[in-house]
């Protein structure tokens, strides 16, 4: 019987830029920053990611949450490992890119996640199909589908990224189920990461969307200033779906998330916005300061 010791840290790091959630990769690979507590070096490990991301990304992080742990046997060729992922949340104007640090679309990853322009057509013309045929005859797969993908007049739950991804995963529908079993697998929906790295973007997404309704994190993926516009289509991007405008804007003014700066946006063409910034002292006058999502549907 040999002990488990092999003790690592995985970063989820997602930033959005161009409208797009991202996740960032190590250059070359389609591996999440990634590394192995040093004992005499790192007293938590927190500090040992953020070491890591440090070393391997040349970015000093901010904002940091635990996200799950990792340990399932078939995650590592060499032996079970424990890795330990953290989700963290980066500006994209402060986010490395290049030789440092790559970014991988999040959507490119669970293409199914993202409704702004409606409905995803692999939903209905690849996942659909090959749901149905696993379901057969048996009512608790049907209720787990349905439930899961919003079918059969389910509605359709943005927090659920996780729950898809693994149930595709136990279909055989992504690639990462071949790789952990060496079976062959009835198909390859989304781009495919190293180990089990694309659960954990999984998780990390699912976390971020469940918490944009009650904790005010999407503040950490912009800048110091921005617009209301610049909001908006940050948490629709985060969140996959498009937002009621005005509803939207009301219900941020009147949550007290925001404070005017009384500084127009400096740009050419069109009427200059006002810039915005997140007030802080709303975290004090009430427990749950989240965003909401007044959809446009």
């Amino acid at each position: 019987m040999t002990a488990l010791h092999h003790l690592r840290a995985n970063a989820v790091i997602l930033s959005v830029a161009d409208e797009q959630p991202r996740v960032m990769t190590l250059p070359g690979t389609s591996a999440l920053p990634a590394g192995d507590l040093v004992d005499d070096q790192d007293a938590t490990l927190e500090l040992a990611l953020r070491r890591l991301v440090r070393e391997q990304a040349g970015i000093d992080l901010g904002y940091v949450e635990q996200l799950y742990t990792f340990g399932d046997q078939a995650r590592s060729p060499t032996g079970r490992t424990i890795s330990i992922a953290y989700l963290a949340l980066v500006d994209a104007g402060l986010a490395p890119a290049g030789r440092e640090a790559a970014w991988l679309d999040c959507y490119q990853l669970f293409p199914w996640e993202d409704w702004r322009s409606g409905k995803p057509e692999i939903i209905d013309q690849e996942l659909v199909p090959a749901l149905e045929r696993w379901v057969g005859d048996s009512a608790l797969r049907r209720e787990r589908v349905d439930i899961t993908f919003g079918l059969s007049g389910s509605p359709w739950d943005g927090a659920r990224v996780l729950d898809r991804y693994e149930l595709l995963y136990e279909v055989g529908l992504v690639a990462e189920k071949g790789v952990d079993s060496g079976e062959t697998v009835a198909g390859q929906v989304g781009v495919a990461m190293v180990s089990d790295h694309r659960r954990m973007v999984a998780t990390g997404l699912s976390r971020i969307r469940g918490k944009l309704s009650y904790r005010p994190v999407i503040f950490e993926l912009l800048s110091e200033t921005f617009t209301l516009h610049q909001l908006q289509r940050v948490v629709e991007a985060l969140a996959g779906v498009r937002l009621h405008k005005p509803n939207f804007r009301r219900l941020v003014e009147r949550g007290g998330l925001v404070e005017g700066t009384g500084v127009a946006e400096q740009k050419t063409g069109g009427r200059p916005a006002e810039l915005f910034r997140f007030r802080r002292e709303v975290l004090r006058e009430r427990p749950a300061p989240g965003v909401g999502l007044p959809s446009a549907r």
